[in-house]
């Protein structure tokens, strides 16, 4: 009985919040009955139309999208830890005093380490990315076939896909044309260039359909980390005719020539130089003319010599994060020189320590700033909403009926219904503490 009264309450309360379908919260005084309360059930259950995301409000125009990692493997979801979380020696099925796991990084997740496939994971993400004013996401991505953990990279990047369109944000792809070479060790010839019009065909067809996909004058972007295999133009020329669309092609910094008539522009990334290298670059770019992306990030600090990806201590470096002070450099450089828009490098990367999601030694610090810079109204207060509903996503997993009611707060914070959000969290938090 007492479960009951418990669920019973909370479906009461489900119905005062209203249908997120609605534009105005629905104010219902009179007491529901158990048929009332299983009808809205039911229309939870078989929801069939989303409400349509709200458009985050910034007083900053320069458009901010962050680089994101789908590589990453949990035992609870994928059935292995995945490498990212391993390299060669650490183990996440040790546990501390502390609970926190051993894994292949200095620094730890908010939520400890995840699957890149994990549904709640990207409700989580996807939502911090946008109360923090972040525009959209730049997906690492490394080609269409089966070839080392090529293809779980793709299925994690698809699976992300519906839940991008649900809460509002865009998407790109950066493809590494280095993973052409996988099918031969020869010198770039018609099989390694069928490779990479495969793989560009495959973006083509899978994310450019999207309409939550990048563009910029109508033209899909398309991130290129590099070209570092495929190199001459005319190979590029060869690549580019196969395709049906005219995307936009982005190198990596200093690279484009490369590409010949297909450049579109260049992208910053990080250099044990720090800001020499940052400066010396814009300069270039104004200089010749060159659209670019401008590159910030918190640091950097890998873990490869600890995890065994790398033998020679020689060439360690580190960019000290020293609390907020690299990030900040980096982001007032960015936003005083002549960049088209901002890629945060990166949401994910804890192998090299360039993350800015939410962790044990920073906690919302970075995503703050981004706050602070973009203009949005919304605070660390705010951003601990996903973080509730990722925790009582995982806590009560089992629980089939609160899933529902959590399916509904999902939708609250992406129609920016904050307030209602965090009103059904807290009595939600009544019956099911976190």
């Amino acid at each position: 009985m007492g479960k009951f009264i418990k669920i019973a309450s909370l479906f009461f309360l489900l119905f005062i919040i209203g249908s997120c379908s609605e534009d105005s919260i629905i104010d219902v005084k009179d007491e529901l009955t158990n048929e009332d309360l299983e009808s809205i059930y039911q229309e939870e259950l078989f929801r069939k139309n989303y409400p349509s995301p709200v458009v985050v409000s910034k007083n900053n125009p320069k458009k901010v999208y962050v680089h994101y990692m789908p590589w990453f493997a949990s035992l609870e979801t994928d059935g292995f830890w995945g490498q990212h979380w391993t390299m060669t020696n650490r183990n996440p099925n040790n546990v501390d005093a502390l609970g926190k796991r051993e894994i292949a990084s200095h620094y730890y997740p908010l939520i400890g380490p995840y699957s890149s496939k994990d549904n709640d994971l990207q409700e989580y993400h996807l939502l911090l990315m946008k109360l923090s004013g972040i525009d959209g996401v730049i997906f690492d991505w490394y080609g269409a076939r089966n070839v080392n953990d090529f293809d779980m990279l793709k299925t994690n990047t698809n699976s992300f896909i519906n839940e991008i369109e649900q809460v509002g944000l865009k998407f790109a792809i950066m493809y590494e044309d280095k993973t052409a070479q996988y099918l031969s060790k020869q010198n770039v010839g018609s099989a390694n260039l069928a490779a990479a019009v495969t793989d560009l065909q495959y973006i083509e067809n899978t994310y450019f359909t999207s309409p939550n996909y990048l563009k910029s004058n109508n033209n899909e972007l398309l991130f290129l980390f590099g070209p570092n295999y495929i190199t001459e133009p005319s190979d590029w020329a060869t690549i580019m005719s196969q395709m049906n669309s005219t995307p936009r092609l982005m190198s990596l910094w200093k690279a484009s020539y490369r590409l010949g008539n297909n450049a579109g522009g260049e992208f910053s990334w990080v250099d044990r130089n720090h800001l020499m290298t940052l400066n010396g670059y814009y300069q270039y770019t104004a200089q010749n003319n060159i659209q670019t992306v401008g590159g910030v990030y918190p640091g950097f600090n890998d873990y490869y010599l600890e995890g065994g990806w790398r033998d020679d201590p020689s060439l360690d470096w580190e960019i000290p994060h020293d609390g907020l002070t690299a990030f900040n450099e980096t982001l007032a450089l960015a936003d005083s020189s002549p960049t088209d828009f901002i890629q945060l490098i990166t949401w994910n990367d804890f192998g090299e320590g360039t993350m800015i999601e939410p962790t044990l030694e920073f906690g919302f610090s970075f995503l703050e700033s981004i706050q602070a810079y973009t203009g949005v109204s919304y605070t660390a207060t705010d951003l601990e909403l996903p973080l509730k509903l990722y925790q009582l996503r995982k806590k009560y997993k089992n629980e089939g009926r609160l899933q529902v009611i959590l399916n509904r707060v999902y939708y609250l914070i992406f129609t920016l219904e904050l307030y209602h959000a965090e009103h059904l969290l807290k009595n939600i938090e009544k019956s099911y503490p976190i």
